[in-house]
């Protein structure tokens, strides 16, 4: 595709992204952005709305902490059975 061409429109049905620059969009790209997963200008976008929402600021601090927690956990100790439900559960609500 050459630059002047506009980008593809997502199929009909297609489910719509969220929106970086409101709080449902930060819930919803919370992970990416902790992985340093996000295209630049949706890490740019996401960030502008963290400077002018303390919500959300609090609940990107919220995540950096329960991950923090996580840390902890022996996963040794998990019965292999209950992590692949944990990991299950985790991917049905990611959609994937």
């Amino acid at each position: 595709m050459s630059s002047d061409e506009p980008p593809l429109a997502a199929p009909a049905g297609a489910p719509k992204l969220p929106d970086p620059d409101t709080c449902v969009g930060i819930v919803e790209f919370v992970t990416d952005y902790l992985e340093g997963a996000l295209a630049d200008d949706t890490r740019a976008r996401f960030e502008a709305h963290l400077a002018d929402c303390e919500g959300c600021e609090i609940y990107l601090e919220q995540m950096r902490s329960t991950i923090a927690a996580s840390r902890l956990v022996e996963l040794e100790r998990v019965a292999p059975a209950t992590l692949d439900r944990l990991v299950a559960a985790y991917r049905a609500t990611r959609g994937a």
